[in-house]
């Protein structure tokens, strides 16, 4: 047994000794306290990671019963007629009422309630239902009629009411019948349990660990070429589809697998030994000799995190490469001592060093051939794009929304050194899966949109981790640059950016689950009344997880579970739906959804004709950025029409046409990037850009903001940061000089030349107006 493995169970051993749990069991390993680590061994410094763990015996979770909605019940006539009535005498209904309001406020009536799943909420939501259905029911049971009676004519005890009230509530609250099974069905607790194949096979997990551009990846890949089987599990169709060429260019046989795509290189579609896939796809039933998990740190992503824990839990392969940063080896040891699995860890240092330079930018006339400036937002994109083909250069252009092959297109055109341009303007999107020839990274800004843990978008400064993975591009082994060189384009970040670049990555500490489509429904056979939204509600509310693992943020997916919960679907056909990986924040495209989901409903298949009256193919040509905008919403309509087809085929049949103008539509946004700096002149001064948030699974979009007037503020104004000299209001002029298109001595040259052009106007309507007096007298004296 190796050190490492001694140290995390000693670690594990110390909680439950503080819980009075005699031992611990890690994989099929026991450990007794004290048994595993040396005095010599503490104190040569090994770290021993203390995490507050729930073990399985912990008290189950109280659960939010504001989620609980009351079921609706029929009004049928009760069973037993009028028997009720024959047999006492009919109902009072003053008496009735005055009754009822007694036993509502018996305390010993709350707390038998509440020892019963029933709280103070849950107590009074149950009584009103229970009151109105006496009072305006015509008909009731016989032994509760016979019961109501009794108590109204003092022959009964009003505690009698108790058990028929507990029906009732268990009829409109169905879950307090069944909460103990609900609670095992979200039990997360042990996740490793759920994929079996993986935990017959004793796996060899090898961690390439070290910073961007340290090839970590490069050598994970060489032995997954040299496999006789193997898959490679990305986080973008970008990286899926270089592996996919890359193997086969090697003459490796490899199938590709997006949400999107499937690509089999044998004709009669058989499958390769090989496959590179988005990590979403990746199979966790097909047996293979090697797999690879890039970008192993997004197992903690607040939204994607659960698919990087199901692959890593739950690839069948006999060896698993995990590609990442230093910060998650830990964490990754660790967990792999719950499957019983050691990791073996290789570190790389970069290949090609880079330098945070002393001074910032400034402004874009120290632009140089190789700079990229990073901006987060499309509207920073835009002013940029703008101020630098306002210099005479040529820029390309890189954001998130953009489909694949326009970035690709622009990076391209980027790195083709006969190409004159020069300058590349991009989001964090080039963060992964575009190989670019970057001498300089220039941070525009240094704050952008997040999300927090409770789904609501703030602004704050990037991470160390983001910080260093958009840094690590400036000099990558592979350009032509060899050195590398990062700043900011404002005096003031480049303090900032030193101190987050000077720091350690914070180490990762929880990985991300999602329920099963399995989960919901065993959920929904229990509730058969509730939406998808409140399932999933109930779910996470009653869901427990140990201390190495978070449910991941669920708004999205509720977000498209209430936009079709009045369409009739089926749970799984439901499910499947609202996992669709679209973005939100684009009107076009949830409109989009909704129409494909009615029609789904209708059994009606979604045809190529169909879809092209929808989305009114042929499109014409962007004339300006909001033209541009539409289209992109558009390609991510035919994205999920293809995304459905895979999972529905029977019912959006016509993938190949679809594709083909897919393709046609992605050139027309090709050409209009190219034409970006044209679309944005051309842009109306009170459009506005639909906001974006996250596309094309998790690509940083940023924040569209204004095509007019305010394109051309720049992330400078935005922060509010103003010179002495500088013109206070909002006029168009304070911007230009604001933004470097105007210097206040050529601003005040043109004031002069104005107002010398308006004192010379002036002077000539004088001038023609005396003329045109002195002819209309001239004409008065002739008559």
């Amino acid at each position: 047994m190796s050190v490492n493995r001694c140290v995390s169970l000693f670690s594990r051993v110390q909680r439950h000794i503080n819980s009075q749990t005699p031992r611990i069991t890690a994989g099929s390993f026991h450990a007794s306290p004290g048994s595993c680590l040396s005095h010599k061994q503490r104190k040569a410094g090994l770290a021993v990671c203390i995490r507050n763990v729930s073990s399985n015996s912990s008290p189950p979770k109280t659960p939010d019963t504001s989620l609980f909605i009351p079921v609706t019940l029929k009004t049928d006539p009760a069973v037993d007629g009028t028997v009720g009535l024959e047999l006492s005498q009919p109902l009072d209904k003053d008496e009735l009422l005055k009754v009822l309001n007694r036993f509502y406020k018996r305390k010993e009536m709350q707390k038998l309630a509440a020892d019963h799943g029933l709280d103070a909420r849950l107590f009074h939501q149950a009584f009103i239902s229970f009151r109105k259905y006496l009072l305006e029911s015509s008909a009731l049971p016989a032994d509760l009629h016979i019961v109501l009676s009794d108590i109204c004519c003092g022959a009964g005890h009003i505690d009698d009411i108790y058990p028929y009230f507990m029906r009732h509530a268990k009829q409109i609250f169905p879950m307090l019948d069944c909460i103990d099974d609900l609670r095992k069905i979200s039990d997360l607790r042990v996740p490793a349990n759920w994929y079996p194949e993986a935990r017959a096979i004793q796996r060899k997990v090898i961690f390439h660990s070290g910073p961007t551009n340290s090839g970590k990846t490069y050598h994970a890949i060489q032995r997954y070429l040299a496999a006789k089987s193997g898959v490679y599990c990305g986080p973008l169709k970008l990286l899926a589809h270089e592996i996919f060429e890359k193997s086969n260019n090697a003459g490796v046989p490899c199938d590709l697998v997006t949400g999107e795509e499937r690509t089999f290189v044998d004709l009669d579609g058989q499958a390769a030994g090989h496959v590179a896939c988005t990590i979403e796809m990746c199979s966790v039933t097909t047996p293979y000799e090697v797999a690879v998990i890039d970008e192993i740190q997004m197992i903690r992503d607040p939204s994607r995190g659960w698919a990087w824990t199901r692959a890593l839990l739950g690839l069948c392969a006999e060896e698993i490469h995990v590609c990442g940063e230093t910060a998650a080896i830990d964490f990754i040891r660790e967990l792999m001592y719950t499957t019983g699995e050691e990791v073996e860890v290789h570190n790389y240092k970069r290949l090609t060093p880079f330098s945070v330079l002393d001074q910032a930018v400034e402004t874009l006339d120290n632009l140089r051939p190789g700079d990229c400036v990073v901006c987060f937002s499309k509207n920073d994109i835009y002013s940029i794009s703008r101020q630098i083909e306002a210099r005479g250069l040529e820029c390309a252009v890189i954001y998130g929304s953009l489909p694949p092959g326009t970035k690709l297109s622009q990076a391209k055109k980027f790195n083709d050194p006969d190409d004159p341009c020069k300058i590349l303007v991009a989001t964090d999107a080039i963060g992964m899966g575009l190989n670019l020839s970057i001498k300089r990274i220039i941070f525009n800004s240094l704050v952008k949109p997040n999300v927090n843990e409770k789904g609501e978008k703030q602004m704050e400064n990037i991470s160390t981790s983001q910080a260093l993975q958009i840094a690590g591009r400036a000099g990558r082994f592979s350009s032509k640059f060899k050195e590398g060189e990062v700043t900011t384009m404002h005096r003031d970040d480049l303090p900032i950016l030193k101190e987050l670049l000077s720091h350690l990555v914070e180490p990762i500490e929880t990985a991300g689950l999602h329920p099963t489509a399995e989960q919901i429904e065993m959920f929904a056979y229990h509730l058969p009344d509730a939406s998808l939204s409140n399932l999933i509600d109930i779910f996470v509310s009653l869901s427990q997880v140990d201390g190495l693992y978070f449910v991941c943020n669920i708004d999205d997916f509720k977000f498209l579970a209430d936009m079709i919960q009045h369409i009739p679907l089926n749970l799984r056909s439901r499910y499947v739906f609202c996992t669709a990986p679209i973005n939100k924040k684009q009107p076009f495209v949830c409109t989009s959804f909704l129409k494909f989901a009615r029609q789904f409903s209708r059994d009606d298949p979604l045809t190529f004709n169909w879809v092209c009256r929808h989305i009114s193919w042929p499109v014409a040509e962007p004339k300006n950025i909001k033209d541009l905008v539409h289209l992109e919403a558009v390609h991510d309509v035919l994205d999920l029409y293809l995304w459905l087809s895979y999972r529905f085929m029977d019912m959006f049949p016509d993938t190949a046409s679809v594709r083909e103008i897919q393709r046609k539509l992605d050139n027309i946004i090709q050409e209009g990037v190219r034409n970006i700096t044209c679309l944005i002149r051309a842009t109306d001064h009170n459009i506005t850009i639909p906001q974006t948030h996250t596309s094309r699974r998790g690509e940083i979009t940023g924040n569209s903001g204004a095509a007019g007037s305010n394109v051309l503020t720049g992330n400078r104004s935005q922060r509010g940061h103003r010179s002495s000299g500088e013109i206070m209001d909002s006029s168009l002029a304070s911007r230009l000089v604001r933004d470097g298109l105007l210097t206040p001595d050529l601003l005040r040259q043109l004031q002069k030349e104005w107002s010398k052009n308006k004192r010379e106007d002036f002077t000539n309507r004088q001038a023609s107006n005396a003329q045109f007096h002195n002819n209309t007298r001239g004409k008065k004296k002739k008559k």
